[in-house]
């Protein structure tokens, strides 16, 4: 995006413009990464994945720039949403975008090392501060939500991208973190969802992000080890019993009206997708080959709906707007 273009959004839209927007570029790179993947293993046009890249790539530079910009002309707007309950756990979708895109782009080394290494510095960094504002401040329960998986949980992602970048020595660092704070706070946030009040509406997609941190650390975990064992098969399954959950529960999101937080259903999709293609590589028996193509296939739909939905609304201008 050029500057000028920049310059022609209405200075109150980019005002409040969200750190939520880094999640489309999460969404978006987890499509492109299935796509890339099911090109590979499941024989699905490689086509696909080259006009998701290019797609994926616009949008993410589209909207760095754009958050760059409000950062250095709206200061104080940020400091707010970096100071916020809720939104502090946004801020790292900012670094996972960058290993997302350094995954995408894992065939063009140099590009992808610098991406990798300023997503993973950068997450821990948010990692560390996120935990900070935790401990100093008195948080409530009904600030508690899925999305605090993103700033802790998300080093698992680390692993998955870096092992043409780093040793795996430093990897396993990042990957225990998110272990064992993947089941600290899983106990934190269901204890909020059986005994205390129930999310408003805008926070009932982030309920999705219950299957990335056992689909995503399957992954990390067989980069790391190269092993289909019985811990392996533990994280799989659980994550398959959260989609399916979820999905048994589809009357909770039906209804919901539009928020850009819709895009909590993409990038958790697509962690499941990819789950589910390694152990059809892995395995070659069919019911994971059927997971890969019908994750696939929903994960798809869902982009597309969540897409649309969100070009609508930014034309209606009702995004960017004051909450």
């Amino acid at each position: 995006m050029s500057e000028e273009k920049i310059k022609s959004i209405p200075s109150n839209r980019l005002q409040f413009f969200p750190v939520m927007m880094f999640a489309v570029i999460m969404g978006l790179s987890g499509l492109t990464l299935v796509y890339k993947r099911a090109s590979e293993i499941l024989g699905i046009n490689e086509y696909l994945y080259l006009i998701l890249k290019t797609i994926t790539t616009f949008i993410f530079v589209a909207v760095l720039l754009t958050y760059l910009f409000k950062f250095l002309t709206y200061t104080i707007e940020v400091k707010k949403e970096f100071n916020h309950p809720v939104r502090i756990n946004f801020f790292a979708a900012i670094s996972i975008s960058f290993l997302l895109v350094s995954l995408i782009y894992k065939d063009i080394f140099i590009i992808s090392e610098v991406l990798f290494f300023i997503g993973a510095f950068l997450h821990l960094f948010f990692t560390f501060n996120t935990l900070k504002f935790w401990i100093n401040n008195n948080l409530e329960m009904q600030h508690s939500n899925p999305a605090w998986f993103i700033p802790i949980v998300g080093n698992l992602i680390v692993p998955v991208v870096g092992t043409t970048h780093l040793d795996s020595m430093y990897l396993m660092f990042f990957f225990s973190i998110g272990i064992f704070f993947w089941i600290i706070m899983l106990a934190i946030i269901l204890n909020r969802i059986i005994f205390h009040s129930q999310f408003a509406p805008k926070f009932m997609p982030t309920l999705f992000i219950l299957i990335a941190p056992p689909s995503v650390g399957l992954l990390a975990y067989y980069k790391l080890t190269h092993s289909l064992d019985f811990f392996a098969m533990i994280l799989f399954n659980l994550g398959l019993f959260f989609t399916f959950l979820l999905f048994f529960m589809y009357k909770n999101f039906v209804k919901i009206k539009f928020f850009i937080s819709w895009w909590a259903f993409t990038f958790p999709l697509a962690t499941i997708a990819l789950a589910s293609i390694l152990m059809y590589e892995l395995t070659n028996k069919n019911i994971y080959e059927f997971f890969s193509f019908f994750f696939t296939f929903v994960l798809t739909i869902v982009v597309f709906i969540v897409a649309y939905n969100t070009i609508v609304h930014m034309f209606k201008k009702e995004i960017c707007i004051m909450e």
